[in-house]
Formats: structure tokens, sequence, C-alpha cells
């Protein structure tokens, strides 16, 4: 199975947390974080969603607020993406490729600043894209549930499939790390 051939370590997130919303971002930003990173899709809004919930753009102002820079990165398409940030201020990139870098070599190069990697936080609520990506690019990763996954498009099933593969993984081999993490609760 392809998830064998991929080391089980770079899928382990340095932090799971239910929601977006529920991160300790002060916690964060005392830690050096000053880039967010995330992903949009089932992580910020659900895939029936296409504008930022009033609840979003309040935390988005808040993180604004604590001195973050918030980029969008997303393996949808342009218009998705467009149509999201349409209305904030905040810098998004579709057709990210996640988890080849790509797609995050260019949002960090497109930053207000250059940030160094330990600057540098990524969120997502996959696995297979997200956090692999966010560990490849050795910048601290945080995982959270999907909002909705009834909406998931065919390829994110599959996705979920593999993730449920390297969390068994992550439990036989890093067990210590998974319940450090509460990865229990993802499964």
């Amino acid at each position: 199975m392809i998830t064998k051939l991929l080391k089980t370590k770079q899928f382990i997130p340095n932090q799971y947390v239910k929601t977006f919303m529920e991160i300790d971002f002060e916690q964060l930003y005392k830690e050096g974080k000053r880039l967010i990173l995330t992903d949009l899709d089932n992580t910020l809004i659900s895939y029936e969603e296409f504008t930022p919930t009033k609840e979003i753009l309040d935390k988005f102002d808040y993180l604004e607020g604590l001195g973050f820079e918030i980029v969008i990165l997303s393996n949808n398409h342009g218009q998705r993406i467009r149509t999201f940030i349409k209305d904030i201020k905040i810098k998004g990139y579709a057709n990210a490729r996640k988890p080849l870098l790509i797609g995050f070599n260019k949002a960090i190069k497109n930053a207000s600043k250059e940030y160094p990697k330990d600057e540098i936080v990524f969120i997502g609520d996959q696995l297979m894209t997200d956090i692999f990506c966010a560990n490849r690019a050795r910048v601290y990763s945080i995982l959270v549930n999907p909002l909705k996954q009834k909406t998931e498009k065919f390829y994110t099933k599959f996705n979920r499939k593999l993730e449920n593969a390297k969390l068994n993984d992550i439990k036989s081999k890093y067990l210590q790390k998974y319940n450090e993490l509460n990865l229990e609760k993802r499964h």
C-alpha cells in the first residue's frame, strides 16, 4: 500500500486540536509564530460554504490584531479561493498541490515579509496533504478535525482511508506521541 512507502513520522502533527477556532493562537504567538498558513476546505469552512462566516472574520481580525499574517493554501480551484478572500484582506493560493511544496513555497515567497521556518504554522484537516506538506517543509503543523465530511469529494474520501491507515501506524509505532496528541479522538 502507498502509505507503507512513506515514513510514518512524516504524518505526525506537532499539535492536534478539534477545530481552528480552538487553537491557542496566543500561545503560538508567545512561541514566536508569525505566519499562519491554513487550508480552506473543511478546515475553515465546509465544502457547502463559499464565503467566510462571521466567526471566521472575527477570528481573522483577532489574529491580525495579535500580529499574525494569514495565508490560505488550498488544493481547490482558483474561483473557490477568490470567492472566499474577495472581501477580506488576506492572500490565498489555489491549486497548491499539497503535499508537494510548490504552493507552500509560493505562499511563503509572496508573504508580506520573509519568515524563517520556525515562525510558520500550517493548519489543516488532512494528514495526507496538509500535515505531510507541513512536515516536509519543516514547519509547525496543527491537525484539526474536518468540519463536515459528508460533503467531501471522492479524492478526499480516498485520502481519509489512507489517513486512517496512517493513524493506525502512528498508534502502533509511536503510541506515546499518539496518546500525547490525543489522536484517538481523530479515529
